[in-house]
């Protein structure tokens, strides 16, 4: 993998990764544009590349919600309730994802890491977002009324966005749009909802990190890091990845303090009939 590939994969991970818009599904588009996806034993590598360079991501929401993070950390050590209540939320939250991710890991590699499970998942998603874009546009204006501590949200509706997270393992989805559509159901207002997907995103985006990275390089790490063209490209694409994600975060957040999902129903659709265009017409593989 060169530099300028490495960067172009991060762009479209931070980009994407919080946005309602599937950054797996964009990323396996993203390798397949760039030719990464015709030798098996790279395309291997490159969709574990995918998944690494979601630290990056990370480190943009820790940087952004550090005073949450350092309420959660407090909160831990008996000196803010709010924070450990939040704290304990995003674990049950978590749990479902972490369970299922490791069982279902290998299958879902094997059979949803294509274009058109993919392009499925992008085309469903988009429609549900047009439809429920409407609704979503009139609750903007919960938030003023809305506490800051999430204690509207009990434990029962953290586990519920933990089981439609899980969802989100099917390439295309999105994590994000599951996860913030979760919590407006159970109440959240769309901004406070992406607020909740943001650090939820921390668990489990560094556990599928930490356990990618695991299983991927454990046998021959060497190997693995010497497939991705040395450890310069992935250090530059989880570096690339935390700038374009702060400001796709600080993006997302103004929009939803305005207005509905219609756009990302609209482009989700878009990619899925190019996507289905490319695959009609034999330049994508099934």
């Amino acid at each position: 993998m060169t530099i300028l590939q490495a960067i172009l994969l991060g762009l479209v991970e931070g980009i994407t990764e919080y946005l309602p818009v599937s950054s797996t599904g964009h990323l396996i588009i993203t390798a397949w544009l760039l030719g990464l996806q015709d030798d098996p034993a790279k395309k291997a590598a490159v969709d574990s590349f995918n998944i690494i360079i979601q630290g990056g991501a990370i480190l943009a929401v820790l940087g952004l919600y550090r005073a949450r993070v350092a309420a959660m950390v407090k909160g831990l050590a008996g000196g803010d309730r709010a924070g450990l209540l939040l704290f304990l939320k995003l674990v049950v939250a978590f749990l479902p994802a972490a369970v299922l991710g490791v069982l279902l890991d290998d299958w879902i590699e094997e059979r949803l890491f294509r274009p058109v499970p993919v392009l499925m998942a992008l085309g469903g998603g988009g429609v549900l977002l047009l439809v429920l874009s409407p609704w979503i546009r009139t609750l903007v204006d919960r938030e003023k009324d809305e506490k800051d501590d999430f204690s509207m949200l009990s434990f029962n509706h953290a586990l519920a966005i933990g089981f439609m997270q899980a969802l989100a393992m099917w390439p295309g989805t999105s994590r994000s749009m599951v996860t913030i559509l979760g919590g407006i159901l159970f109440g959240l207002s769309p901004r406070r909802a992406a607020e909740f997907s943001f650090l939820l995103g921390l668990p489990t985006l560094g556990g599928a990190c930490v356990y990618k990275l695991f299983k991927s390089a454990r046998h021959d790490p060497a190997g693995y890091i010497e497939t991705l063209g040395g450890p310069l490209p992935v250090a530059v694409g989880i570096v690339v990845a935390a700038v374009s994600a702060a400001f796709a975060v600080k993006w997302l957040v103004g929009y939803l303090s305005r207005g509905g999902f219609a756009a990302f129903g609209w482009w989700r659709v878009a990619v899925a009939v190019l996507l289905g265009a490319a695959i009609f017409s034999g330049r994508m593989q099934l």
